[in-house]
């Protein structure tokens, strides 16, 4: 079992997840490996949180889809009432007439109102005014969505693909570099890298060390950065090979928070590593944009570009910095 230190740096998961599960804990895009089962389907629905989190797309596919199977529920309802419920619906055959009851729900529904068809009986008054109650409480709701989906701060920060294992000063570090993939400003970035692997001993469970960074906070992140942790003495990397992180099935979490200046509020960005994505003996390669009389520029996609290195243990490597 973990120790009081261990359980205070395994970001929650707990003791059985870390012993018994058999894929990495947090995938690259931030979501979680695990899932929660026995709620009562209804216990567990959050419309309103899902509408909120579907991706763009999705929403404005469901929305569509929603509206046009509303007024065809609508449709058939005036439909139903029969061929003498609307005025000015003359149409041929069956098919037709519904057509006629599908485009009138939408002419109601949109409040639009070309008064070329208008009902006439009693229950078709009726229909109209318990779809007007619901067009006025649909538009509502999808404008309160809309605003919640456009005002809801959301951090994109990208990860580097790889994180590296490279010269720094007079040894070597463990590196990985991030930059903010959206055009608004973050304040206060503060990052907390942590690494889980097996327990050298083979007992069951998994150990968890939170490691030193060389600079756990900027203030602003106007370009990118690197976020670096020293591999000395004392660090749990400190003699580890590459194929002892692979053996031990390691995995290195990363969590970034930062403030939204837009927003003044609290974002958050998390993802992890596992060995195979942990390049060693190489190095970030340069990805600023150097233009005379312009200004300095960092061109996002090269955040990923990485390039071998010698380590200290084969040719001596001058220092890099931390901070991009």
């Amino acid at each position: 079992m973990a120790d009081k230190t261990d359980l205070n740096q395994d970001f929650g998961f707990g003791a059985v997840v870390a012993r018994d599960s058999p894929q990495r804990l947090l995938n690259r895009d931030g979501s979680f490996n695990v899932v929660r089962e026995g709620l009562r389907p209804l216990a567990s629905l959050s419309v309103y949180h899902s509408l909120l989190t579907l991706s763009w797309p999705r929403f404005l596919l469901l929305v569509a889809v929603g509206y046009m199977v509303i007024n065809a529920v609508f449709g058939g309802g005036y439909f139903l009432l029969g061929p003498d419920a609307l005025a000015g619906d003359d149409a041929a055959t069956a098919f037709q007439r519904y057509l006629l009851d599908f485009f009138f729900s939408i002419h109601t529904f949109a409040t639009i109102g070309y008064g070329s068809i208008h009902p006439q009986s009693f229950a078709a008054h009726w229909l109209v005014t318990v779809q007007s109650v619901a067009g006025l409480l649909g538009v509502g709701l999808m404008t309160g969505l809309m605003f919640a989906r456009f005002a809801r701060p959301i951090a994109r920060i990208i990860f580097s693909h790889h994180a590296v294992v490279a010269p720094y000063q007079d040894g070597s570090a463990l590196m990985l570099r991030l930059v903010n993939g959206r055009s608004n400003q973050l304040i206060e970035v503060r990052a907390k890298v942590s690494l889980s692997l097996n327990k050298a001993d083979n007992t069951v469970g998994r150990a968890f060390h939170e490691l030193d960074l060389e600079r756990d906070g900027v203030t602003l992140l106007p370009l990118s950065w690197t976020i670096v942790h020293p591999i000395r003495p004392g660090s749990p990397l400190f003699g580890v090979t590459e194929d002892e992180l692979r053996r031990r099935d390691a995995e290195l979490f990363v969590v970034i928070e930062a403030i939204d200046e837009t927003f003044a509020q609290q974002v958050h960005a998390r993802t992890s590593y596992k060995p195979h994505e942990i390049a060693w003996a190489h190095r970030f390669s340069d990805a600023f944009i150097r233009r005379p009389g312009r200004p300095l520029g960092v061109h996002v996609p090269r955040i990923h570009a990485i390039e071998p290195a010698r380590l200290p243990e084969e040719a001596p490597a001058p220092a890099q910095a931390s901070s991009e």
